[in-house]
């Protein structure tokens, strides 16, 4: 048993100096709401993943990719039918600034999306490893 390999992207576009966060609900696997995240092929490097997978779920103009060189694993709830061997995935932190413009959500994963606030998204966010990681990303954007 294995952990597939993965990116979190911690998407954000800052309009009038305010930062909003971009969440994306989940359809696929569970349901609830969630960060860019996604699984780092092969032969891929961290930072491409994060690029492709946050313009596959997304569809904005990426402006700044930041890697902050922190790490995680989760374990999944259940055994997934199309991840056979796997039983969680590992995941690098990055934090992806976007041209806020028309999300184009990836219909196969996600039913929705919202630009929220720091506070919004720490309600919303399903799992505690992205509320982490929300808070890593907030703090260096403040600072």
């Amino acid at each position: 048993m294995k952990y597939r390999k993965g990116i979190f992207a911690v998407t954000y576009s800052t309009l009038d100096g305010e930062i909003k966060y971009l969440i994306l609900k989940r359809k696929h696997h569970w349901v609830g709401w969630e960060f860019v995240k996604g699984k780092i092929e092969k032969f891929e490097m961290k930072r491409a993943a994060a690029r492709r997978e946050t313009q596959e779920e997304t569809g904005l103009k990426i402006l700044k990719i930041k890697n902050f060189n922190v790490s995680g694993s989760y374990k999944y709830q259940k055994q997934l039918k199309d991840r056979p061997g796997i039983i969680g995935q590992t995941y690098h932190l990055f934090g992806v600034e976007v041209k806020k413009g028309k999300v184009k959500i990836d219909k196969l994963e996600h039913s929705d999306y919202k630009w929220v606030s720091f506070g919004e998204a720490m309600k919303k966010l399903t799992w505690p490893d992205q509320r982490e990681c929300l808070k890593i990303v907030d703090s260096w954007l403040k600072n």
